[in-house]
């Protein structure tokens, strides 16, 4: 007996990952690298990601952090929030608009998250490159569109995983095409309804960008020594003066915050895959006050080092790969 082609096709059901532990969460999204440093230790966060047809929809409940991210080559990725909050800071920008940002393959973005916020992407593989869309640069660029727009957006995201959650409606009604579809044209009406705004122009320049950038691949390709401003400044081959101001652009924090946080998840892995104590690997990671350490390090992780270090100890506990610093998709 012959059967039509959406009901011999396997069910479109999203794959739901969450997580209260911040030493746990790993990013599920693929095609997308992801490195970051948490700003909370505890949090409540959720990844939703339906597949489809040459692209992914993926929905984030997020968590205070800093995020690195970079597009895989040859795929489109195409983000917007899902609710109203205290703004991101994106690509070195931070706006309470309406906004759509889009990456091509290869692209990079930096987001700085203080509190938990929603929102969705759509990656695409092979990249988008017939529909009139901006031309990708070599960074995600994000662009103001109409609270019209926006709306829409949420709306078929919302749809589509309500409709998809429902394995009976799933069955009867979607395809992978159609839904793939709507969701084109609710992007499509988007960037058709772009607001020109000088703002969205210059966080689209790459002048600072390049300065941030060389500084972010050189913290993540060496995670397992310290790195100081001097050094920094100049293997990139900037003062550090330009330095500072790229990073309180792209982070919204000085340049030696920064770094402190990022020595202090650097140490936090180490503990966790169960260094050989405390003062060495605080002392390995430039922190020679160990008093102040200690109290930089509960403050920002709600525990002292040696509880960290203590319960990667206990029998059972999995222990963290001291290499792994990056999280990736």
């Amino acid at each position: 007996m012959h059967r039509s082609g959406h009901l011999t096709a396997p069910l479109l059901v999203p794959r739901v990952f969450r997580f209260d532990d911040v030493d746990a969460f790993r990013s599920s999204i693929r095609n997308l690298d992801v490195d970051f440093t948490p700003l909370a230790r505890k949090i409540s966060a959720e990844q939703v990601i339906l597949s489809l047809p040459g692209c992914e929809l993926n929905y984030t409940q997020s968590f205070p952090r800093i995020v690195d991210a970079q597009l895989a080559p040859h795929a489109t990725a195409v983000g917007f929030t899902m609710d109203d909050g205290v703004p991101m800071r994106f690509n070195g920008v931070e706006r309470d608009r309406a906004v759509i940002v889009l990456g091509g393959g290869g692209a990079f973005y930096t987001s700085v998250e203080e509190t938990p916020r929603q929102y969705a992407s759509v990656i695409f593989t092979p990249e988008i490159v017939d529909r009139g869309w901006p031309n990708p640069g070599l960074h995600f660029s994000i662009h103001e569109i109409s609270q019209r727009a926006q709306d829409r957006l949420r709306e078929v995201v919302r749809q589509v995983l309500l409709v998809t959650s429902d394995r009976v409606t799933i069955a009867e009604f979607a395809t992978g095409a159609s839904i793939k579809e709507t969701l084109l044209a609710a992007i499509d009406n988007a960037f058709a309804e772009i607001v020109p705004a000088k703002w969205a122009t210059r966080a689209n320049t790459t002048r600072q960008f390049k300065v941030f950038n060389d500084a972010r691949a050189i913290l993540a390709g060496d995670v397992a020594h310290p790195i100081y401003s001097s050094e920094l400044a100049r293997q990139i081959g900037v003062s550090v003066r330009t330095l500072h101001d790229a990073i309180q652009r792209y982070r919204g924090m000085s340049l030696h915050r920064y770094l402190r946080l990022r020595r202090l998840w650097l140490v936090r892995q180490q503990l966790l895959a169960g260094a050989p104590s405390v003062k060495a690997c605080a002392l390995a990671y430039g922190f020679w006050h160990l008093s102040d350490f200690s109290r930089s390090y509960r403050s920002q992780f709600g525990e002292a080092p040696s509880e960290t270090l203590a319960a990667s100890r206990r029998p059972g506990v999995v222990r963290a790969d001291p290499s792994d610093a990056r999280h990736d998709s």
